[in-house]
């Protein structure tokens, strides 16, 4: 029966595990108070049942809540919005920085209007891994690790300094040192739970291990049971200051798989085929969950290669119900037996547990995966979704290379004799690198890195010289087992010696390639490649002279950097010659899944529990860092790292109309957050570098965007400064260029803004579809917001930048009836007029539009509103969500 005003207190229970005894919110006490149907759901929405009914009378939680996700196929269930209470949250260095520098400026806001500045708080956990900031300076040398570690202290040190102060100043936030891994692997490694325990009222709760992030990648834990996506900075925020996040009930696509993956594929193959599968299928904004039989023989590691990748597939996450094999890994990775007991029982008890013979969830839609068909596969040239089989790599680069012209430059390096000599080509392989969560946190493919490298060496083969090589492994574990296994020397031999801990190429951290390789880049105008273990390859990321670069397991990273080139078929053409003249195949070099299987002993619980035994603690260097006292910052006006970020205001916030706008960016489909707000290296002839050396930083002291996120100075001019990306108001340049109107001026973005901020003029940017793809990067919309753009208007946008645009108060608006930039034929001449009742604005609502042309001649459109809820609603109207915040604070 129904049970009217039902409370938490109503569905709290008991379970005894072991000598503990742990209170939590029964859902079978939910379904014996009339609440019924949770048993059929995914077990992703049970995870958010429980945390909805557990916050029920609170936290904007009631009984209509309920109702709607436990119907989420009832029509009246679509769009309904709910309250999500994350346990916890999870941060990187890149965006955590921002993040703190946010609620320092936060602090000082309220003492400023006279208020208590220790209310500026985390809420709940937070932990902050510092791992975005080693660039792969040296490379190829038993020293690199050493030297890189050293510079990424002297270019951080302000930064460290403040994270210290943050570490100290706020309550529930821990720094988690450089030089100790990936922020995903760490979590998944050590941090994660997949069933949180906490104390609350005298007694001990536990409840579902759930967090946002602020890195997109939070995903990857996913495979651990938790359930967890990235969010911007400034969500992250709200949720530390203890705002819920908020959210339409999603819909939650089933990927069935079944069969056996094949003798020579690995788990990288595997999660590029589903990425494939996924975006095509269409899932932005949606759950993914696996089910069948296929996850049986699907380890852990593997599980949370999939996960890792859901931004890439376009999911808001990709979740692995927790099973007998979650459990396994709990006890490899170190946790203590009550933790594993605890998640045991809970989900048993919950029904939050994966039995094989267990019936399958209703999902909204069902796909289906044989892993059988899953074939040795890279991505790219520029796109993770865009997989290429093995075999047809060469055709592929070809194919995006096709309307290029280039010259092949010879080089010469005499020092090392006068048979060191070689033209370098298009196509060449210039960086190969194994890096990022996706894949240094699956033993197998590191493992199979390694014995690869072993057959290649025995075979008397080397890496081709121009190919710059790197190892950033995503946590001392990985290294452990490498050295356990005996196969780190051969790694070393073929130059892939350990250059640090952490996200180095995949988020555009590779570093200077050699001077002689850069010139011949320049100078022939060559297309050259990179081959990463990694998860993104977008335009410009990786380094900026490298047009094309291309997504594989670690084993095949190897094995081009031996190949040199990705104009091969490695199926059929050997990638070597022995120095008989022998020819070697890449079948002669890979190693069999017995072997790997074999190797995989290497891995063990002790070294788990050794490196993550003082995981808080820090080398000398990091608890050699001064630190300055008090609740609030003290910001010094002379950094070029850390500045107030000037968002903030205790004071009630207008939106005025947006009418005469300009545009100021008319862009195509896929414009991704590295489009927006690049992470990768400074131009010094930008704006940002030009910013930069009149502060008298030396171009070689640049260090880059992502760590230079602190200061908005830097990122406002280094909004769409990315080095490809293409205005088309300006056809045929690449970079951060516009027109300014009226005077048809060639200008940055940057000065165009600046110009037309100087008077009084409101800005739009036009764009296609998918808008804001990629990285979860505040920045994005912050930088947006500095340089005066009042809205976007696109075709569609990816969630997370959405997101980030409302909550730092600028509109998203989507194109209906066909309607797009091509239909109207803009050009960017244009002036735009956005008819707008701030005070009546609903959630999704449509709004009319006027584009008046530079001959005087009106259309009119009808945009739709993607504020699509009403806590965003809110946010929008305050200015952004953190000055939401502040504002209730009073």
């Amino acid at each position: 029966m129904n049970t009217p005003n039902l409370s938490a207190a109503d569905l709290t229970r008991t379970l005894r595990v072991g000598d503990a005894e742990y209170h939590y919110t029964s859902l079978e006490a939910l379904d014996q108070a009339g609440f019924a149907g949770a048993d059929q759901l995914p077990f992703s929405l049970r995870v958010l049942l429980e945390n909805l009914a557990r916050h029920l009378g609170t936290g904007g939680v009631d009984e209509a809540d309920l109702r709607a996700l436990l119907n989420p196929s009832d029509s009246k269930a679509g769009g309904h919005e709910i309250a999500y209470h994350p346990a916890r949250v999870l941060m990187q260095d890149f965006t955590g920085v921002p993040a703190v520098a946010d609620l320092a400026a936060m602090r000082g806001a309220v003492a400023a209007a006279g208020g208590d500045p220790e209310r500026v708080n985390p809420a709940c956990p937070v932990d902050l891994v510092i791992d975005h900031s080693v660039m792969v300076d040296r490379f190829g040398s038993p020293l690199a690790f050493q030297e890189n570690v050293a510079l990424e202290m002297a270019r951080n040190r302000e930064r460290y300094q403040f994270l210290r102060w943050g570490q100290r100043a706020f309550a529930n936030f821990r720094v988690v040192p450089p030089g100790t891994g990936i922020c995903h692997q760490v979590n998944l490694e050590y941090l994660g739970q997949a069933v949180w325990a906490a104390a609350r009222d005298g007694v001990q709760w536990a409840y579902p291990d759930t967090l946002v992030g602020t890195d997109s990648h939070t995903t990857m834990v996913n495979g651990l049971g938790v359930l967890g996506w990235g969010v911007g900075g400034i969500e992250a925020e709200a949720a530390m200051l203890g705002q819920p996040i908020s959210m339409l009930i999603p819909e939650v696509v089933g990927m069935y798989l079944h069969g056996e993956m094949r003798e020579g594929t690995t788990a990288t193959d595997l999660v590029l085929t589903v990425t494939e599968l996924l975006r095509r299928h269409g899932v932005v904004g949606k759950f993914v969950e696996f089910f069948g039989p296929g996850l049986d023989r699907l380890p852990l590691a593997d599980r949370a290669t999939i996960a890792n990748m859901a931004p890439e597939y376009g999911a808001t996450c990709g979740f692995f119900p927790v099973d007998r094999e979650t459990l396994n890994y709990l006890e490899l990775s170190g946790r203590p037996q009550s933790v594993i007991d605890r998640v045991e029982a809970y989900t048993k008890a919950q029904g939050m547990w994966r039995e094989s013979a267990g019936s399958d969830p209703d999902y909204s839609a069902r796909l289906e995966l044989d892993l059988g068909s899953v074939e040795p596969s890279l991505a790219g040239p520029k796109r993770p979704q865009d997989r290429v089989a093995l075999s047809a790599i060469g055709s592929a680069f070809d194919a995006a290379a096709a309307e290029h012209t280039s010259q092949a430059m010879p080089i010469s390096r005499p020092q090392q004799g006068d048979s060191d000599a070689w033209e370098l080509e298009d196509g060449d392989v210039v960086i190969a690198a194994i890096t990022s969560c996706t894949n240094t946190s699956n033993p197998a493919v590191m493992l199979g890195a390694g014995l690869l490298a072993k057959r290649a060496v025995e075979r008397g083969l080397a890496t081709r010289p121009w190919v710059k090589t790197s190892l950033a492994p995503g946590s001392k574990v990985v290294t452990d087992y490498l050295d356990q296994a005996g196969l780190t020397p051969y790694l070393e031999q073929l130059g892939f010696h350990l250059v640090g801990y952490g996200c180095t190429t995949c988020i555009g951290n590779s570093g200077p390639l050699p001077v002689d390789i850069e010139e011949a880049v320049q100078r022939g105008d060559l297309w050259v490649a990179s081959v990463l273990s990694g998860n993104r390859n977008f335009e410009g990321r990786v380094h900026p002279l490298v047009k094309t670069n291309w997504l594989a397991s670690p084993p095949l990273v190897v094995a081009f950097a031996l190949a040199g080139t990705v104009r091969i078929d490695l199926t059929e053409e050997p990638l070597a010659h022995t120095a008989t003249g022998e020819a070697v195949y890449l079948r002669d070099l890979w190693p069999t899944s017995a072997e790997i299987a074999a190797a995989m002993g290497a891995v063990r619980e002790s070294q788990f529990a050794k490196e993550y035994a003082e995981v808080f603690a820090g080398d000398e260097a990091w608890n050699s860092i001064e630190v300055a006292g008090g609740t609030t910052y003290t910001w010094d006006p002379e950094s070029t790292y850390i500045q107030e970020p000037p968002f903030f205001t205790t004071e009630a916030f207008e939106q005025p109309p947006i009418q005469e706008a300009r545009i100021l960016a008319l862009l195509g489909d896929s414009i991704t957050t590295d489009h927006i707000s690049p992470a990768g290296s400074i131009k010094p002839d930008s704006p940002a570098g030009q910013y930069l050396q009149s502060k008298g930083v030396s171009v070689a002291d640049f260090n880059s965007y992502g760590s230079r996120r602190g200061n908005h100075e830097v990122m406002m001019r280094g909004t769409f400064a990315n080095v490809r990306l293409r205005n088309e108001m300006v056809p045929g340049v690449e970079g951060g260029y516009t027109l300014h109107h009226p005077s048809r001026e060639q200008v940055s973005i940057y000065d165009a803004a600046m110009r037309y901020g100087a008077d009084g003029v409101p800005l739009v940017v036009v764009a296609g579809k998918e808008y804001g793809t990629g990285s979860s990067r505040d920045w994005a919309a912050k930088g947006t917001l500095l340089l005066g753009v009042r809205a976007v208007i696109a075709e569609s946008f990816e969630r997370i930048h959405r997101s980030n645009l409302v909550g730092m108060g600028v509109l998203p608006l989507e194109f209906t009836g066909g309607d797009s930039r091509k239909t109207l034929s803009l050009t960017g001449e244009e002036v735009i007029g956005i008819d707008m009742d701030l005070a009546a604005l609903k959630p999704g609502q449509l709004i009319e539009a006027e584009v008046r042309r530079p001959d005087g001649t009106v259309h009119t459109l009808t945009l739709k509103s993607r504020v699509d809820t009403g806590n965003e609603l809110a946010y929008y109207r305050a200015g952004g969500i953190l000055n939401h915040v502040l504002q209730s604070m009073g």
